[in-house]
């Protein structure tokens, strides 16, 4: 751990001795207490998990039981995944009886493990925080506690850590990254074989973890532009290539795999969002991190950060490498495709830099300032986040009111609600088409059929235009899925005001809320009577209505299996 056991030691910084030494009760109270109030924070959410993470879980199971790359037993093979290190985390605990095998101390299991690895890496962010501020401040413990505090209140952060998805491990790499490059650059040891080659292996793992992680392959070679002087030169280039090289290597093995398996030079899913190429104007979109956090407390901040900045020091040579991952993970989010679901979910990275940013460079500005001095910035700060305060707090509480499309509640509506349309059919096979793949997926007995086309080769290509055959063409004419539901925008694509639906399938339920539109539909063919047909339309009118009414994050029961219907 960063906070291991090492050698008294007396450090210089910015004229303040610093003393290192065999001292375990502060930083890890310090730790463990920032760790304590993320922790509390989650708690607020209960157990609920995104539907998006259903899906990297249903694939985590499939490739722990030696099925390969598929979202379940029989399906083809595709990349429906971008984050081939946290399935691999997942697959881990499954393999060691942790994840998706049942209940762990009465909380789901598929809950309780993605929600447990997330504490354990925001942990690793704060030991990373303590690692580097013990270099350059007086109060390490209460500069990483603060951290720890501050991302605690940022809801976004907290969020989407803990909700099944990558973002707290991506957060710890990114961070691991920057503060690798930091002791480097205080160490005079930047331009070292040993600091190029981990700052590309860390950045291999970022791009592994998430595909805009591989922006954080820029973070060493632009450190090294800005503090390079012409006699480092030879060393920096030298070193850039040990990097580039160290990133290549495992990227490259995984980005071959990927052709070879799936044919495709980039995931799946990223062919179904149709990822624009970057322009200048997509930057613009900074702003509504600056809308979310506060103007107030930005401005504040900029101030701050400018004020220890000001100084030439050691400080500001490692601030730069502190500032440049910052800076990359703000863009990465800007050129990403806006993502429907709340709470600013590309921006984790952006929100744990900023905050060790933040704190560490108002450590710097307290520690040069008197009791005068120290009062007004700590009454200035104070005051511009009392307004962004009051937002996150509302913030967190509307997003708990109505949080993004729970894994339990899709299961429940998609996965065990159609097995029960099957079972009234007596099918034991069939299709599902579909735009909720996560719990579907782990519950159905169908196979499904991703509408938009993250689990799907052929219809990612249809909705990013390489292919040519109309969705309608494709669906009626080819696909023929058993079943179709639809709602919300996904009726954008007007699958079900084709006359083909109703010239091949039987309504069985359509929502007469405008505000909540909602269809299910079953082929004809497969429906021996009118007796069958009524009592799928009965089935649908109990069992649908108290589904619709409240989005379940909890009553799934331990386990998510395959066959499960409402009634078991």
């Amino acid at each position: 751990m960063l906070t291991a056991d090492l050698p008294a030691v007396v450090e210089v910084s910015e004229g303040v001795p610093q003393r290192r030494g065999r001292s375990w009760p502060a930083p890890t109270a310090a730790v463990l207490g920032g760790a304590a109030l993320l922790g509390w924070r989650a708690a607020e959410y209960g157990n609920w998990i995104v539907d998006d993470a259903g899906i990297t879980f249903a694939y985590a199971r499939s490739a722990a039981e030696g099925l390969g790359p598929v979202l379940q037993p029989g399906a083809e093979p595709v990349e429906g995944f971008s984050n081939p290190t946290w399935l691999f985390v997942l697959m881990v605990g499954r393999w060691c009886g942790l994840f998706d095998r049942g209940a762990l101390f009465g909380i789901p299991d598929y809950a309780l493990y993605p929600k447990a690895v997330a504490l354990i890496c925001c942990m690793g962010i704060l030991a990373a925080c303590y690692a580097a501020a013990r270099r350059v401040s007086r109060w390490p413990a209460l500069v990483t506690f603060a951290t720890g505090a501050t991302l605690a209140a940022i809801p976004s952060f907290v969020i989407w850590c803990f909700s099944g998805l990558e973002n707290a491990l991506f957060a710890l790499v990114v961070c691991v990254l920057a503060v690798h490059l930091f002791l480097a650059v205080l160490d005079e040891r930047l331009w070292t074989p040993l600091t190029a080659v981990t700052a590309g292996a860390l950045a291999a793992f970022a791009a592994l973890t998430r595909p805009d992680g591989l922006i954080y392959l820029a973070a060493y070679p632009v450190v090294s532009v800005i503090l390079v002087r012409r006699a480092t030169l030879p060393a920096a280039v030298r070193c850039g290539l040990y990097s580039g090289i160290a990133f290549a290597i495992p990227f490259g093995t995984y980005l071959l795999w990927r052709i070879i398996e799936f044919g495709r030079f980039v995931p799946n899913t990223a062919v179904a969002k149709h990822q624009a190429p970057p322009t200048v104007y997509d930057l613009a979109r900074a702003r509504e991190l600056v809308h979310y956090a506060g103007a107030p407390a930005v401005i504040a901040a900029l101030a701050v950060i400018g004020l220890a900045l000001w100084p030439p020091s050691k400080w500001r040579d490692g601030a730069a490498a502190l500032l440049v991952p910052l800076a990359l993970a703000v863009t990465a989010y800007c050129v990403l495709e806006p993502d429907w679901m709340a709470q600013f979910r590309f921006a984790t990275p952006a929100w744990a830099l900023g905050a060790v940013v933040l704190v560490f460079s108002t450590g710097q500005v307290l520690a040069r300032l008197r009791k005068y001095g120290r009062t007004v910035v700590v009454l200035v700060l104070a005051v511009a986040l009392i307004p962004s305060g009051a937002a996150f707090a509302e913030a967190s509480e509307s997003y708990r009111a109505d949080e993004d499309v729970p894994v339990c509640w899709i299961a429940l509506r998609f996965g065990r609600l159609f097995n029960g349309y099957a079972d009234i059919l007596g099918l034991q096979h069939g299709t599902l088409l579909t735009p909720d793949m996560g719990g579907s997926s782990l519950t159905s007995r169908l196979q499904m059929i991703d509408m938009a086309g993250l689990t799907h080769t052929r219809m990612a290509d249809i909705i990013a235009g390489n292919d040519h055959t109309t969705f309608g063409d494709y669906v009626f004419e080819e696909l023929r899925p058993t079943f179709v539901h639809t709602h919300g925008p996904w009726l954008e694509n007007n699958i079900t005001t084709d006359a083909r639906i109703r010239r091949d399938y039987y309504v069985l339920q359509q929502s007469q809320d405008p505000a909540v539109p909602d269809e299910d539909w079953v082929r004809k063919d497969v429906v021996r009577d009118r007796h069958q047909l009524e009592r799928l339309r009965d089935y649908a009118g109990t069992a649908i209505p108290p589904l619709v009414e409240v989005q379940q994050t909890e009553g799934c029961g331990p386990t998510l299996r395959t066959g499960q219907t409402l009634a078991g």
